[in-house]
């Protein structure tokens, strides 16, 4: 890949089928010119994360490919998982890379949010820095209610494209772009929810934590534990190590140890501040897992 170079990360409501998932990966690998560098499926998060990177152009047309093929099989009607969601796609960020500028990602943001919306009657909603109003800048002020809430906040929460109509079995979607965001999990050996949600408080900015850190506890039934799921929206002032040693000490001061780590999609090699993957809890890290790896000159 030569030139400009965008990731998109769609984020859809689905993390158990996988004749749908590979149907969604079939969507994205007919594109030429992309490289769909992962997939991440969580089954007690009924959700799946996808990392596209290419041109923008190729991009465009193969996150359309991708939250198509997620219209056309999820119904959300019949969606149940732990994991904020408003919709089938619930969320289609885009993150400008190499020499790509936020504008022509913006931009991006605005076609693909206005194609979906038109084409799937869904009520679409502009996020970070491809917000329409300063209010909806933050996905968790989109997120509000969830799925269930979408039809009653319509009336005063109109969407920014698409119908101001509530979508059963879609849902909403929230398209976006943004800087480079890292998704990154840590499991507790406890199915104390209370003990997950504790330590959440501690580590997200919001509540005195660390700097670019947003968390939440959620509960892992089928692995019977508990998760600190995070996003680090700031790495290089809050690396991964010194957020995993601040998860374990958090924990160890609860009586609780960690169990491992996880990293949902890639990560730039600056997030792990020259400190070993084994110091964020990774020690199955594998070169494929850095951002990097699929830019030219390994250069973001």
């Amino acid at each position: 890949m030569g030139g400009p170079i965008v990731e998109c990360v769609p984020n859809v409501s689905e993390g158990r089928d996988w004749s749908v998932l590979d149907r969604i990966a079939g969507a994205v690998r007919s594109v030429r010119g992309v490289t769909l560098a992962d997939i991440h499926a969580d089954s007690d998060h009924h959700r799946s994360v996808f990392t596209i990177l290419g041109p923008p152009p190729d991009v465009e047309s193969a996150a359309l490919a991708a939250a198509e093929a997620a219209l056309g099989a999820i119904d959300m009607q019949r969606h149940r998982g732990f994991h904020p969601r408003i919709g089938a796609v619930d969320v289609l960020p885009f993150i400008p890379l190499c020499s790509a500028a936020m504008g022509e990602v913006v931009a991006l943001a605005h076609r693909v949010g206005e194609t979906l919306g038109a084409r799937w009657a869904l009520p679409v909603y502009f996020y970070g820095e491809a917000a329409l109003d300063p209010e909806r800048r933050r996905l968790s002020e989109i997120r509000r209610g969830g799925y269930e809430q979408i039809e009653a906040r319509l009336a005063v929460f109109p969407p920014d494209a698409g119908v101001a109509r509530f979508n059963a079995r879609s849902g909403g979607a929230a398209v976006g772009a943004r800087e480079i965001l890292v998704a990154y999990n840590v499991w507790l050996g406890s199915d104390d929810l209370a003990v997950a949600r504790a330590i959440a408080r501690t580590v997200r900015e919001s509540s005195g934590g660390l700097p670019g850190v947003e968390a939440m506890g959620v509960p892992l039934p089928s692995r019977g534990c508990v998760q600190v799921s995070m996003n680090l929206l700031d790495y290089r002032r809050t690396p991964l190590p010194l957020l995993f040693e601040r998860v374990r000490s958090e924990a160890a001061r609860l009586g609780v140890r960690v169990r491992r780590a996880e990293l949902v999609g890639l990560a730039p090699r600056q997030a792990f501040a020259g400190e070993p993957p084994e110091r964020a809890g990774l020690p199955e890290f594998t070169p494929g897992k850095l951002l990097e790896s699929y830019l030219p000159g390994e250069r973001l």
